[in-house]
């Protein structure tokens, strides 16, 4: 059984897409930002940064693992699926999960921060992380030309990036123009495990409104 702590963001949808996916047993633990218990003492034992998602693995001796994309490298791993074996085709799919790892998340979470939670418009740093995500959208939109999937065949590399592509419009970020990526955002969506991991947990951060809110409360300090 993995005991999975999430949030409904896209770096907690990658652990639930992955774990449907796999078809994995697990119990969710949905932490509340607002209460702030992704700063207990008993999640940070689980994971000392403070953030989801993370997980624990009662079926390996509790082995805690944090960092989205850990999690999902490790439960890769552990199946066997998702992540080729292969040293050519692993790296592959490395290359496209550390691209959404070191580029599309922190470019696009940034984007979220100046363009929906900064209490004061810079619009300096707006374009400049809207123009960069924008850039890294038409780099994946090149490689969707070329390959069905980001590194050939479904994998890992697909599940940590489609969240965020997904919610593009809440960066102020468009895809016009992108028909290779529009067409994969499609095409993933419409897989009954990512689906079900969208819904994971029960989305229960209220109106827009209430999300910025509950953001500048971790982001503005």
């Amino acid at each position: 059984m993995i005991e999975l702590y999430t949030a409904a963001t896209p770096n907690g949808h990658k652990a639930s897409i992955v774990l449907e996916e796999l078809g994995l047993p697990y119990q969710v633990h949905s932490l509340s930002f607002d209460k702030k218990e992704q700063k207990t003492p008993a999640f940070l034992a689980i994971n000392p940064n403070g953030r989801i998602p993370a997980i624990v693995d009662r079926e390996n001796d509790d082995f805690a693992v944090f960092e989205s994309g850990a999690i999902l490298i490790y439960l890769a791993e552990k199946t066997g699926q998702l992540l080729p074996q292969d040293v050519k085709g692993r790296s592959q799919v490395m290359q496209w999960l550390m691209f959404q790892m070191g580029g599309v998340g922190p470019m696009q979470g940034q984007a979220n921060v100046f363009f929906r939670y900064f209490p004061e418009k810079l619009q300096g740093a707006i374009d400049r992380y809207q123009h960069e995500t924008r850039r890294l959208y038409e780099v994946l939109d090149g490689q969707l030309g070329r390959e069905q999937y980001l590194a050939g065949a479904y994998s890992i590399a697909d599940i940590a990036t489609y969240p965020w592509v997904l919610r593009h419009e809440w960066a102020g970020v468009s895809v016009e123009g992108l028909e290779h990526l529009q067409r994969w955002l499609k095409q993933v969506g419409e897989r009954p495990a990512v689906q079900r991991g969208l819904n994971v947990p029960a989305a229960t951060m209220g109106t827009p409104d209430k999300v910025v809110k509950s953001a500048q409360s971790m982001l503005i300090r």
